[in-house]
């Protein structure tokens, strides 16, 4: 009788705590401007300092984090030309992966996706901005995983470990845009379901270019005049 085969060894402790740093920044859980300070990423992880300082390096190797002369390493503020090349990046690796991810979707993927897109109305009617922001990234996630392409999921990624922190501050405005306006799921969905790949491609390039058209107008960014101390994004006057 042959024995089972054993369990997978787990990661080194660098590895778990950069995948756990790296998806924390892709689902913004930190702000631009947040300091990660080692002692305290270490004892959150339950690791010791080290590993966290490599985990941290390799963050800083994609621009994912800035580490200061003394060590620290801090959460970025964009610029507004950076936001803009990164608004124009995912515009057009995303609706690639979408419409990659076509000839793999199944019955029970598109189901999937709408019952994300329901639970993306309960969220707004709920005022509950981290889960607006959580279903979003589930909805467009699962259609990036159907893609079966790890190097174009890992440079999109890599674009959201920018993008979240900036999103995460902004998450009460994006949240409440009018409906129609908030993301093109919807519209996404049904042309999945009527089987129009480049149709729903478009409709997410248009969904990315309107949030990004949309922050560069109500946030002010870090270089922007009277952007607050260290560059801090704030909302514009009178809004």
């Amino acid at each position: 009788m042959n024995s089972p085969d054993p369990s997978p060894e787990p990661p080194p402790l660098e590895e778990q705590a950069y995948r756990r740093l790296r998806q924390a920044l892709v689902e913004g859980t930190f702000a631009p401007g947040d300091k990660l300070s080692l002692r305290r990423v270490a004892t959150a992880l339950g690791t010791s300092p080290m590993p966290v300082r490599a985990a941290l390096r390799r963050l800083a190797a994609e621009q994912a984090l800035d580490i200061t002369a003394s060590g620290t390493a801090i959460v970025p503020r964009l610029t507004r030309a950076a936001f803009l090349e990164l608004g124009e990046v995912r515009a057009a690796l995303e609706p690639l992966a979408l419409r990659l991810a076509v000839p793999q979707l199944d019955a029970a993927t598109l189901e999937a996706l709408e019952q994300l897109l329901a639970g993306h109305a309960g969220t707004r009617t709920g005022g509950k901005p981290e889960e607006f922001l959580r279903v979003d990234r589930e909805f467009l996630f699962t259609l990036y995983r159907r893609a079966e392409a790890p190097l174009l999921l890992g440079m999109i990624e890599s674009l959201w470990l920018r993008r979240g922190p900036l999103f995460w501050e902004a998450r009460w405005m994006l949240m409440s845009r009018p409906a129609e306006q908030a993301h093109r799921h919807a519209q996404i969905l049904e042309a999945l379901r009527a089987g129009e790949g480049a149709r729903a491609a478009e409709e997410l390039e248009t969904e990315i270019r309107d949030a990004t058209a949309f922050l560069l107008k109500e946030i002010r960014f870090a270089g922007d005049a009277g952007a607050g101390p260290e560059g801090l994004p704030l909302l514009r006057p009178n809004r």
